[in-house]
């Protein structure tokens, strides 16, 4: 009756085929685009988690991509087929493809883990104090069981004592004397004859 009730709603839970399509498309859009749009994953990550390792992350992948590109585009040969170019090439690659493997690995436990959450948590522990002006009761670590002591025959009961006393009662009531005036009862019979009769 008096419960915690229900845990509070914190804002909307995605359906499951929504985070896995959003999953999916994030996954694919480094690969698709060569590994220059990693940063966009990265940022997807870091706006669902919250932490500041993927923010940090967010922030190196970025750099990363920034300077692949700017070593292909040092590169002087026609063909981009110099050391700068290959160099830059298989960077951005290369960093598309840990992103999309990081992004798979964080998003997958961010999410196992915010449905891990028992509503028991949503509450913090209440540390214990009296109730309704009682003392808190002290619980001892060990309870003592006490020993098993075999049944003993039961006294008899006071309903004889009570009966004797009764039948005492009666036999006084019907040795007095009535009030004079009053009904007369002869103790040979059970009735009550009126003394004026």
């Amino acid at each position: 009756m008096h419960g915690p009730g229900y845990p509070p709603q914190h804002g909307h839970q995605p359906s499951t085929g929504g985070v896995v399509t959003l999953r999916v498309l994030f996954t694919l859009l480094p690969i698709l685009s060569c590994g220059f749009l990693a940063w966009a994953t990265m940022l997807r990550l870091a706006i669902v988690t919250r932490a500041a390792r993927d923010w940090t992350l967010l922030a190196v992948s970025c750099v990363l991509s920034v300077s692949w590109v700017v070593l292909i585009g040092l590169d002087p040969t026609p063909d981009t087929d110099g050391w700068q170019g290959n160099t830059g090439a298989f960077g951005t690659l290369l960093t598309g493809f840990a992103t999309c493997v990081y992004f798979l690995v964080a998003d997958i436990r961010h999410y196992e883990k915010r449905a891990a959450v028992p509503s028991a948590q949503w509450y913090p522990a209440q540390p214990a104090r009296p109730a309704y002006g009682y003392p808190p009761a002290q619980v001892p670590a060990q309870t003592p069981v006490p020993p098993q002591v075999p049944p003993q025959p039961t006294p008899p009961p006071r309903i004889g004592q009570v009966r004797a006393e009764l039948d005492e009662l009666s036999e006084l009531l019907r040795k007095q004397t009535p009030p004079p005036g009053g009904p007369y009862r002869d103790p040979n019979t059970t009735a009550i004859q009126d003394p004026n009769q």
